[in-house]
């Protein structure tokens, strides 16, 4: 009832009855509203909303827009931290936000309420994510919140990509697209980059390589004409693993430059770190120059501070150099350091560490373990026959059969 709004609001403000009365009522008077045994008149409710400061919708409403500005602050805060900092974010969120979902009706921060409450409950595998997430699409399709009723299409494709129903999660986007496109005048161009780089990966991942480059390459050309910078080094990323994918040496050394520039110019660890990754691979597959490689590997497998996915990715690597040296056991000791982060989906980055079996296999086959040998090359194409084409699945259908060969 709005009495209880009013003494709610009045008592967090500090205010007497008699100060919140005033010239025009009496101290009994607004004591009885506030136990809901009077009704005030419309003039009355606006002076006492003019006295308190807020609208008078706020005293109407069981959740003042106050209190819902300030309890979407502290999501924010809460959401925004990075996920290694609190292990129950998502469960802290839902019991902040949930008191609140039945007056979450309008409103941006309604809106941007549900929006956050639904991807906790899908995190948390909790039913019922789904509904509050369309419903926060439809409040910023109302206000023409572009960005953020894109980022909704975007979270329901990459449900689907986690699950790796390529396919489906494609399908998902390009309709979610249309949709946007459609109905909104302007899609922003960050909006747009955005788009078209999750449109690109997606298209990479179903092994439609050619809608995927050119999809890839508008983005990247956009980005440069319109001088956007929001996920260049993504883009730039992508290119160069599509390069090595296809085995464009030229293009991997181009795209693989552009990431050293973009980490040198914007102070970007990652970028750095791929741009080094793919030396190594040149300087192993290509140049055969394992000393080398394993000087930049051990640079960076040095830093405490190394992401976790290019640890294993450089492990591996050294991996690999040790077994062109020739040094089969420690090659071994050092693969099986590898580990798949699990919130890897995408077949490229798949391919990159499913190849691992391969060498394990070789290795063994090297030390004459005939049966481990047989066991790891197998597990290499098992884990590849779901994925798409590329000169990885390549290489383990070409080390089966070769240790196939000598049984």
């Amino acid at each position: 009832m709005f009495g209880e709004r009013i003494r709610e609001i009045r008592k967090k403000k500090k205010m007497t009855l008699e100060a919140l009365a005033g010239e025009e009522l009496t101290k009994g008077m607004l004591s009885l509203i506030e136990n809901n045994k009077a009704n005030p008149s419309m003039d009355s409710l606006t002076y006492i909303a003019k006295r308190l400061e807020v609208e008078v919708a706020d005293l109407l409403e069981e959740i003042s827009s106050q209190e819902l500005h300030e309890t979407l602050e502290k999501a924010e805060k809460i959401y925004n931290l990075p996920s290694e900092n609190m292990v129950d974010k998502n469960k802290q969120l839902i019991t902040l936000i949930d008191p609140y979902i039945t007056n979450l009706t309008q409103g941006y921060e309604s809106a941007r309420l549900l929006d956050i409450y639904s991807r906790c409950l899908y995190h948390e595998k909790k039913a019922g994510w789904q509904n509050h997430s369309e419903k926060a699409a439809k409040m910023y399709d109302q206000m023409n919140l572009t960005n953020k009723r894109a980022n909704i299409g975007i979270f329901w494709s990459m449900v689907k990509f986690i699950e790796h129903d390529y396919l489906q999660s494609l399908q998902i986007l390009l309709s979610e697209r249309k949709k946007i496109e459609l109905n909104h005048a302007f899609i922003d161009p960050m909006t747009r980059v955005d788009f078209d780089y999750h449109e690109a990966i997606l298209h990479f991942a179903v092994g439609d390589s050619d809608s995927a480059a050119h999809v890839m390459e508008n983005a990247i050309h956009f980005s440069k004409e319109h001088r956007i910078f929001y996920r260049i080094d993504d883009l730039y990323r992508l290119a160069a693993a599509h390069a090595e994918m296809t085995r464009n040496k030229e293009a991997k050394a181009h795209y693989s430059l552009k990431l050293k520039q973009y980490g040198e110019f914007a102070d970007d660890k990652q970028s750095i770190l791929v741009h080094d990754f793919f030396q190594v691979m040149s300087f192993i597959s290509e140049k055969h120059d394992y000393i080398k490689a394993l000087e930049i590997i051990e640079k960076h497998l040095a830093d405490p501070k190394i992401i976790e996915i290019y640890r294993y990715l450089y492990l591996q690597e050294k991996g690999k150099a040790l077994f062109g040296l020739g040094r089969f056991t420690e090659a071994i000791t050092c693969l099986e350091k590898v580990e798949i982060p699990t919130y890897m989906h995408h077949p490229f980055d798949l391919s990159l560490f499913y190849v691992m079996d391969s060498y394990k296999a070789l290795c063994y086959l090297e030390l004459g373990n005939m049966d481990n040998a047989l066991r790891f090359a197998k597990i290499a194409v098992d884990n590849f026959e779901w994925l798409p084409h590329t000169p990885y699945k390549d290489f383990a259908a070409e080390t089966y059969n070769t240790v196939k060969a000598t049984q």
